[in-house]
């Protein structure tokens, strides 16, 4: 019978201080009740105050109260002690921070599970709220009045007792805090749905930058495949021409060589026969004979009237002087090109948008220009050497 009485009520056979079976019990006019040494030691910590507390409803008292046995506690005690249900009350403890489950307001404890469930099952602690565990419950109680902080002063935005909301918070708006969570608590939530929206956001342009630097890398890596494919062929394209001109230069190097080699042995030939005249004449100079000199003079005016020499066209190389002269004009013209040309392009590079603008945007607004120029002087270049010049080769600038 008194182990059912004990299971019945198993605060009204424990110290809420000690927590252990009581010791000569003792009641307050709260109707609670505590082990004698336990609540004196409690007061005696309070003596520097004007008012004395019951630890567990908060009940104040102008003066300490005179307290007495409570006979009829005690003796409950004594029957339960004798039945071996000692340990059964020490059980209802408080739990460590490391086995706590369960945190109560009410009590302002934290239970294991164990010990948790008297919470569960008794209609005692039907309205006990029970909270994670917290190792601040402490921070519940007004440090002024060693009471609950159920309501919130909305003047000062602070937690309040009961006790504070009628004394120095009397004439301010005050609310219970259940009151105040639940308004905040609509808050909060509209915060939480405004953060969820910018986050869906914000993972949508992250989705479409991831895209954007694809499509980046995709073009970036085909116009420099692309622009060097047309350097290579470029290249190879004035390799091509710079061969067929040297051939031309080589062709009609020999073509001048052999006339003027040709020149050259008409005009021994015509040396040849001069020396071989000069020495007749010298011949009839010497003549001591009068009659003969003249006799043989008249051939002097015979050799007098042979033709004149061919004359010798030496303007081939003012006009390869004039090639290279051309040749170098025209490089320093494509010079100048290309440097404008680029320093545009660069430019262009360089104010490009990562976000929305692709390479080919930045060259293409330069092609016409470039190819007209760069046709206009290849044109005058190859016209030097009498070369022509297909169409196929600008295609290179076409895309």
């Amino acid at each position: 019978m008194a182990q059912k009485e004990a299971e019945l009520y198993p605060e009204s056979i424990s110290c809420s201080i000690c927590l252990d079976l009581l010791k000569d019990p003792v009641a307050l006019s709260c109707g609670h009740s505590y082990c004698m040494k336990c609540i004196e030691t409690h007061w005696d910590g309070e003596d520097l105050k004007t008012t004395y507390s019951c630890p567990q409803c908060r009940k104040t008292f102008t003066q300490r109260p005179v307290l007495d046995k409570n006979v009829l506690l005690a003796e409950l005690v004594e029957e339960l002690k004798k039945t071996g249900l000692q340990a059964a009350a020490a059980d209802h403890c408080y739990a460590g921070d490391e086995d706590a489950v369960k945190s109560c307001l009410v009590c302002l404890v934290s239970y294991c599970e164990k010990h948790l469930q008297p919470h569960y099952e008794s209609p005692a602690f039907k309205k006990h709220q029970l909270v994670e565990p917290s190792k601040n419950l402490q921070e519940n109680i007004c440090s002024r009045h060693d009471e609950v902080m159920k309501m919130f002063c909305r003047t000062d935005q602070q937690l309040i007792c009961y006790l504070c909301s009628v004394e120095e918070h009397k004439d301010h708006e005050t609310v219970k805090a259940a009151a105040e969570r639940t308004e905040r608590q609509k808050k909060l939530e509209e915060s939480r749905l405004n953060i969820q929206q910018r986050i869906q956001d914000r993972q949508k342009d992250v989705k479409l930058l991831q895209q954007e630097m694809k499509d980046i890398r995709v073009s970036a890596d085909k116009t420099v495949e692309d622009s060097e494919k047309m350097f290579s062929e470029l290249i190879h394209l004035i390799q091509n021409r710079s061969s067929e001109v040297e051939q031309q230069i080589r062709s009609q190097q020999e073509t001048e060589e052999s006339r003027v080699k040709e020149l050259q042995e008409k005009l021994e030939q015509e040396i040849k026969d001069l020396e071989r005249k000069d020495a007749e004449l010298k011949q009839i100079s010497d003549l001591e004979d009068h009659t003969q000199f003249l006799h043989k003079y008249p051939s002097v005016s015979a050799l007098s009237e042979s033709k004149p020499s061919s004359s010798i066209n030496i303007g081939i190389q003012k006009d390869l002087e004039d090639v290279t002269a051309a040749v170098k004009e025209l490089r320093d013209q494509l010079q100048d090109i290309l440097r404008d040309t680029w320093t545009n392009l660069s430019l262009k590079m360089n104010g490009f948008s990562l976000l929305n603008t692709h390479i080919y945007s930045a060259i293409k607004p330069n092609e016409r220009n470039l190819k007209n120029s760069f046709k206009n002087y290849l044109c005058n270049y190859f016209q030097i050497f009498d070369v022509d010049i297909t169409d196929s080769f600008f295609l290179l600038f076409s895309s």
